[in-house]
């Protein structure tokens, strides 16, 4: 059975190399017994790409490379032609394509791939966090959550959490409704990053009547009432008043606005 030496070389920890080299490994009879794969991570000076090229040609090894930076793909290929060692880059020809047709300059910056990914499975997770934890499902939440959201119903608490997670944000947000006490967990928090949502008694009414048409419901319904709605938003102040959070006013604000105004304040306190 004929057998060969396959290094991978990477300028970062090397995954692409070892999944495109496993997948053309599998294409063929007793792949782990017939190839032997070798990595070598974090590769950033001449002399080591040196050192490889000099231990491929000993082992008579195939080396398979990812390296971002062309000065050191040329360093790389000129090694491999002085000493007869053969050598795949996969990724060379296509960035130098690509740059080609986009008609910019490559970053040549190692790892950019793996913070992507980083920041989309953050993405992910920090969305499955605002579903959990949307409308006080579950109080544990709050100790969780980078920022903790409370309102009466209707002040777009669950478009906002949504919104925030899509940048990376955890988000907890609790309703607040005057016969139902408050999560204990609201008052043990850092009140800054807790924030109140507060909106006019006239635009809430208007907002609640359209609510209850769409539900085929009557817009009379004490949900909807004066009354009803300035009962609701004088328990938010005195509960906000206890937490000590910070209060956005959301009257006739999209939910881009009050979110880049969330994430000002949850910046500035990260910088202090």
């Amino acid at each position: 059975m004929t057998k060969f030496t396959l290094f991978i070389v990477s300028d970062s920890v090397g995954e692409t190399a070892g999944l495109v080299t496993k997948a053309a490994a599998s294409q063929f009879r007793h792949d782990l017994e017939t190839v032997s794969i070798k990595r070598f991570s974090y590769i950033e000076e001449n002399s080591q790409l040196e050192e490889i090229v000099f231990l491929a040609k000993q082992q008579q090894a195939l080396i398979v490379f990812t390296l971002v930076k062309s000065q050191m793909r040329k360093q790389l290929h000129l090694l491999c032609e002085e000493l007869k060692v053969p050598a795949v880059d996969l990724l060379g020809p296509l960035i130098d394509k690509m740059g080609d047709r986009l008609k910019q300059v490559p970053f040549e910056e190692p790892g950019l791939v793996r913070k992507l990914d980083d920041d989309y499975f953050k993405k992910i997770e920090a969305i499955e966090f605002a579903v959990r934890y949307d409308d006080g499902r579950d109080t544990r939440g709050i100790l969780e959550a980078d920022i903790v959201l409370i309102g009466v119903s209707r002040t777009s608490k669950t478009p906002l959490s949504q919104f925030l997670a899509n940048k990376g944000f955890k988000v907890a947000n609790v309703p607040l409704v005057p016969e139902v006490d408050p999560p204990s967990e609201l008052f043990s928090i850092d009140p800054a990053k807790c924030f109140g949502l507060c909106i006019s008694v006239e635009q809430l009414n208007s907002i609640r009547k359209s609510r209850l048409e769409t539900l085929g419901l009557n817009d009379d319904a004490n949900y909807a009432t004066i009354a009803r709605i300035q009962q609701e938003i004088d328990y938010f102040n005195r509960i906000t008043t206890r937490v000590g959070c910070n209060v956005i006013d959301v009257t006739n604000r999209a939910v881009e606005e009050t979110a880049n105004t969330i994430l000002k304040a949850f910046s500035a306190r990260k910088a202090n």
